[in-house]
């Protein structure tokens, strides 16, 4: 059966959440007259409607327009679209400011369409589902209403963003709301303030603050980057914070990304604070001369960089102004162009799996504004292509979405509950190369230029510990764990061996604390499993007279008395092996 008409279909998806914008921006219009409208796209997940009004949304309110989107459902109103010329469109829209604006801002010759659905009309250029009826009125959801710049400008009018979702049918609607819930529960900023992680303050929005526990987890996580890449081949590097313009002329990012970067005035001379690390990258390659002995040669940077973000996109950790990116460049002939990429997406593979993280990988081809030979990006395009190919995996094609200076392949790494991450990227660069006129002597004895690739593959050390954070509900491997084993002491003759055994775990490597507070047992285990701890030793008389533990796993339960020697043999394999559980 084809799926044409299914929400398999991301066309049909869309298209059908673009018709429910329209439903609810009827049911609004029917019910708040006054009221003007913006613009009502589909998104990711369902779709959103502007709206100025002269007073709040309520929840109360959302409830009532759920009620009349249900109504113009069974209404089943057939969905017409028409043209019109731009002064007649004009005059449709006479008493909607919003849309005065968008058919104002459209070129002269562009085609001026509207969609009509019984006494409702709007500006749009579809597409559509023909008929209302064809939504199900019980399977819709307004899911939240907050505040949004017209256009995104913090200089315009602020608006009201309602959001919703439907589908087909109910049961498909109850599971996607369970979801959410689920989501929520596991929000990293409500984790991270609860578990002593991080935090996000006024005094600096956008700048995350990490906590001991948080600085445990993120050290833990670098180490493990370290240790891959090593085994990969790669060599690491640090470059400057902050460089003098010049240079961000050089790259291109003073014409083009100046908007986005924080600069400084030193010596009487312009310097920024670094957006990204390649151009710090090229000035260490270009530093002492390059054979073809040398390459492919991998240089990895844990560099902090800064980037100013409009304050209403920030989000946690997701969305902030300073973050850790964990570049690699590599520098390459083009004939090693296709084992470094396949070299490349086996490093991911290993890394994405110790998360328990999938993955769909999508190829994005030359953008119309591209620089350079068409030739060589049909060569790397097509070379992209092959590796993945050869590797057994598949791949999607995100039609002229490359960078300016190069195709590259995104990895969207699904979590637990279903979402999508746009973390790894393997960015092929031309034009870096070239403009910082890099070479290296080939076996002929002249000068040739490299190619290079940009790749990260957790993105940002920050935002990956939020979606780590989100992909465990808090509740890390034990090898990530800040916190590995709780010893809890059950009485206070016991007090004194519990501090030895934590004593042998920390000098054994492992990070312990203990429970000495005159608490009783079940609610410092309580304590602990809200913490997250993986694994509680619950040490009492019996255990101080036969030299034993009690161990206790936060999913598993009791483990039953054993020896010391035999629950650090388990807690070793357990770490050792990156085990998920």
């Amino acid at each position: 059966m084809s799926n044409e008409f299914t929400f398999e279909n991301e066309q049909y998806r869309k298209t059908y959440w673009h018709t429910c914008s329209h439903i609810m921006a009827q049911a609004i219009k029917r019910l708040h007259p006054e009221v003007k409208l913006a613009i009502g796209p589909a998104i990711d997940e369902g779709w959103y409607y502007d709206i100025d009004a002269p007073f709040n949304f309520t929840p109360e309110m959302l409830t009532e327009i759920e009620g009349e989107m249900r109504k113009i459902c069974k209404e089943k109103l057939k969905l017409e679209r028409f043209e019109l010329p731009r002064a007649e469109a004009l005059a449709l829209m006479a008493d909607e400011p919003y849309k005065i604006e968008l058919i104002n801002d459209l070129p002269e010759d562009a085609v001026i369409s509207f969609y009509k659905q019984g006494e409702f009309t709007d500006l749009c250029a579809g597409p559509h589902l023909d008929s209302t009826g064809r939504v199900k009125g019980n399977a819709i959801k307004l899911t939240a209403c907050n505040s949004a710049y017209w256009r995104g400008d913090s200089n315009r009018q602020v608006l009201q963003r309602i959001y919703g979702v439907a589908y087909p049918k109910k049961a498909e609607l109850d599971a996607y709301l369970q979801r959410i819930e689920e989501a929520k529960k596991r929000d990293h900023r409500k984790l991270g303030k609860e578990l002593g992680l991080y935090m996000l303050m006024d005094e600096g929005p956008g700048f995350p603050f990490f906590l001991p526990k948080g600085m445990v987890l993120r050290n833990t996580l670098i180490d493990y980057w370290r240790e891959v890449h090593k085994r990969y081949g790669y060599v690491e590097i640090s470059t400057p914070m902050i460089l003098n313009r010049s240079l961000w002329e050089r790259s291109g990012h003073w014409d083009h990304y100046k908007e986005n970067m924080y600069t400084t005035v030193i010596d009487g001379e312009d310097y920024a604070i670094k957006p990204m690390n390649c151009p710090g990258g090229m000035l260490v390659y270009k530093s002492e001369p390059h054979s073809y002995r040398d390459l492919p040669l991998r240089v990895g940077e844990l560099g902090l960089v800064h980037r100013h973000e409009l304050s209403g996109a920030l989000h946690g950790l997701f969305r902030v102004r300073c973050f850790t990116q964990d570049d690699a460049h590599i520098f390459m002939t083009w004939d090693q162009m296709k084992d470094e990429i396949k070299n490349v997406v086996k490093l991911f593979d290993e890394v994405y799996s110790v998360f328990g993280l999938t993955y769909q990988i999508e190829v994005s081809t030359m953008p119309e504004d591209h620089m350079g030979d068409e030739k060589d990006w049909d060569f790397a395009t097509e070379t992209l292509k092959q590796a993945v190919t050869e590797m057994g995996k598949e791949f999607s094609i995100n039609e002229g979405d490359g960078a300016f200076y190069g195709p590259k392949l995104d990895f969207h790494l699904a979590d637990c509950l279903g979402r999508t991450w746009q973390c790894g990227t393997i960015q092929l660069d031309m034009q870096l190369p070239e403009r910082f006129e890099l070479e290296y002597t080939g076996p002929d004895g002249e000068k040739h230029r490299p190619v290079m690739i940009h790749r990260v593959v957790l993105g940002s050390i920050e935002r990956f510990i939020g979606i780590i954070t989100e992909q465990f509900a808090g509740a890390f491997p034990t090898w990530l764990s800040p916190v590995q084993v709780k010893v809890l002491p059950v009485t206070d003759r016991a007090s004194d061996y519990a501090d030895q055994v934590a004593a042998k775990l920390d000098k054994s490597g492992y990070r312990v604390e203990v429970d000495h507070r005159s608490e009783k047992l079940g609610y410092k285990i309580r304590q602990a499993r809200n913490e997250r701890v993986p694994y509680m030793l619950i040490v009492g008389d019996k255990d101080v007279e036969n030299q034993t533990v009690s161990p206790r796993h936060r999913t598993d339960g009791d483990l039953g008395a054993m020896s010391y020697e035999a629950f650090e043999a388990i807690l070793k394999e357990v770490v050792d092996s990156k085990a998920m559980k």
